[in-house]
């Protein structure tokens, strides 16, 4: 497991390293160059989502709670680290607009995401106060 991290840290300062010296010649080839970075770690972390996301399974089983619930908390994560990645990379290309759009989109996924979920919080404690 250290070793692991060390090794994506140590991806990510060499291509912010390199990103750095390639934007004194060409600002597109360093972008790219954080890119690769960013998808070559993305996709040995994914080898530790799958752990992850059977314990929660297991735990959230145990609850009894719908199925649903864990697949709106599954897509809201998503949602988080999509945009704020793409909203990071907007703002490395010096493209603040787009940074905040893609933020923006994020959030009001979120309250769309959420919307069945408050219709039962509100329902139950309707029930409750009846």
């Amino acid at each position: 497991m250290i070793g692991e991290t060390t090794t994506a840290a140590a991806v990510c300062i060499i291509a912010a390293i390199f990103a750095t010296l390639l934007k004194q010649y060409c600002r597109e080839h360093a972008m790219f160059c954080v890119i690769g970075a960013c998808v070559t770690v993305g996709i040995a972390a994914v080898a530790y989502l799958t752990p992850i996301a059977e314990s929660v399974n297991a735990l959230f089983n145990k609850t009894g709670l719908p199925a649903a619930y864990l697949e709106t908390l599954w897509k809201a994560l998503g949602i988080c680290y999509l945009t704020g990645i793409a909203g990071d990379l907007c703002q490395d290309c010096g493209e603040t607009a787009l940074a905040r759009t893609v933020e923006l989109w994020g959030r009001l996924s979120l309250v769309l995401l959420a919307l069945p979920l408050l219709e039962t919080l509100l329902n139950t404690v309707t029930e409750v106060l009846a």
